[in-house]
């Protein structure tokens, strides 16, 4: 009843034209390759046969969560740098939020899933069929979903019922949580506590999994005798783990640091580098690098 804010202005990427032009041709090219290298896993992964296995059901589900993902934001990002229509209604902004950070966090639950996939693989293969069975892994894909609504669906409606009669700016690119709670006009500190506790157990709590289950994959893969398959091993391995470096290590910085206020340039860089440089090589590294996936592409 005390709103009086009716949209939130987004500041963008740039302040220039020029820049808004360059941002734009690289979000263009990025959201092709997004959407053309998940989309051709998920049709691959179902038209062929050979490929029936958990680890492309796994791989298919993460292309689709992906294209999701980063439609939440990259649209409407492209269209605000064309039409230089900065503006963004409040059910907008927080639909945005909502599906944004859930979806955010599907994606870290599924890599999760998928390093714990290969780990069972690799380290335990005569037991892998036994244990990766349909229903197994229907389970963790509906509770990596199940989970990620649960975590993130309170913190967003607590949010979305703040009120905001002040400033209505926000120098990002996209409506962030941090942001908003900073542009309400009540105090914001449980809310801001919750998110952060929510964080710390998704954010540490995934790549310990992940970690983990690489270390083990590392150690299995040394013990190989010959040197070919350990270098191809090793490779396939390499480029999994600079993705997920850089994903959680940008993630990390961006929502769990010492505190400080947000909406420096330097949030929107980090942002463009979990949200959409490792959307965009993600379908390329897990899969499209894959023999099984060449050969049935």
């Amino acid at each position: 009843n005390h709103t009086t804010v009716v949209e939130f202005v987004l500041l963008g990427l740039a302040n220039s034209r020029r820049l808004e032009i360059t941002f734009f041709l690289f979000l263009v090219i990025a959201y092709f390759l997004i959407l053309l290298g998940n989309i051709s896993v998920i049709s691959i992964t179902l038209m062929n046969n050979f490929l029936q296995t958990p680890m492309y059901y796994f791989l298919r589900n993460f292309a689709l969560l992906e294209i999701t993902f980063t439609s939440t934001f990259i649209p409407s990002t492209l269209y605000s740098l064309l039409t230089e229509r900065k503006t963004i209604s409040l059910p907008g902004c927080f639909l945005q939020m909502l599906f944004f950070y859930y979806l955010g966090t599907c994606t870290l639950f599924h890599m999760a899933v998928m390093s714990l996939d290969r780990y069972v693989a690799i380290c335990q293969p005569l037991h892998y069929t036994a244990i990766m069975n349909n229903r197994f892994c229907l389970q963790l894909i509906l509770s990596s979903w199940a989970v990620s609504f649960l975590l993130m669906f309170p913190p967003t409606i607590m949010t979305v019922q703040l009120p905001f009669c002040g400033p209505n700016v926000m120098n990002h690119f996209y409506c962030d949580a941090s942001l908003l709670l900073q542009l309400s006009c009540t105090d914001t500190g449980f809310i801001e506590e919750l998110m952060f506790i929510i964080l710390i157990i998704i954010l540490p709590g995934t790549l310990i999994v992940t970690a983990v289950s690489y270390g083990c994959i590392i150690v299995t893969i040394s013990r190989i005798p010959s040197s070919a398959g350990r270098r191809k091993a090793f490779s396939t391995c390499s480029a999994h783990l600079i993705v997920v470096t850089v994903f959680y290590s940008t993630c990390i910085y961006r929502y769990i640091r010492p505190a400080q206020r947000g909406g420096q340039d330097s949030d929107k860089v980090l942002s463009l580098f979990f949200s959409v440089l490792t959307q965009t090589l993600n379908p390329y590294i897990y899969s499209l690098r894959n023999r099984q996936v060449k050969q049935a592409l």
